[in-house]
């Protein structure tokens, strides 16, 4: 078994600020949503391996009435420490909220938390070297 995407909702009209945090922030590329889902609203992203492989999928999907997950969250893995930086970095200069409070608290792992357009929790880590 394996992970094929996760989703998270936004409100009604929350597709921009997810497309600029998933897009914009993380680097994820957005997708097109199947025709039969497409009108349902929300949009889709997916990140690929150096060789073209989708590694991470995230769908994000309209939800009213809508409440942001502050607890429950996608975690997702980058190569290292630079790169974690880099995205965090991206994020905060996009406006979006960067927790880095525990950063060391994941034996193996650094990371951080962020919040998306919604307000959705988010982790992003890389492995210790």
């Amino acid at each position: 078994m394996r992970l094929h995407h996760v989703q998270v909702a936004c409100p009604p009209g929350g597709e921009d600020a997810a497309r600029r945090f998933y897009a914009e922030g993380l680097g994820l590329t957005e997708v097109p949503k199947p025709p039969a889902l497409a009108g349902r609203g929300g949009a889709w992203f997916r990140a690929h391996d150096g060789e073209g492989a989708v590694v991470a999928e995230v769908h994000v999907g309209v939800e009213d009435p809508f409440t942001p997950a502050r607890k429950a969250h996608p975690a997702l893995v980058v190569d290292d420490v630079a790169a974690l930086d880099a995205v965090a970095a991206r994020l905060v200069a996009l406006g979006f909220e960067v927790n880095r409070r525990e950063r060391e608290t994941f034996d193996g792992y650094l990371r951080f938390h962020a919040f998306d357009g919604a307000g959705n929790r988010v982790e992003v880590l890389t492995p210790i070297p």
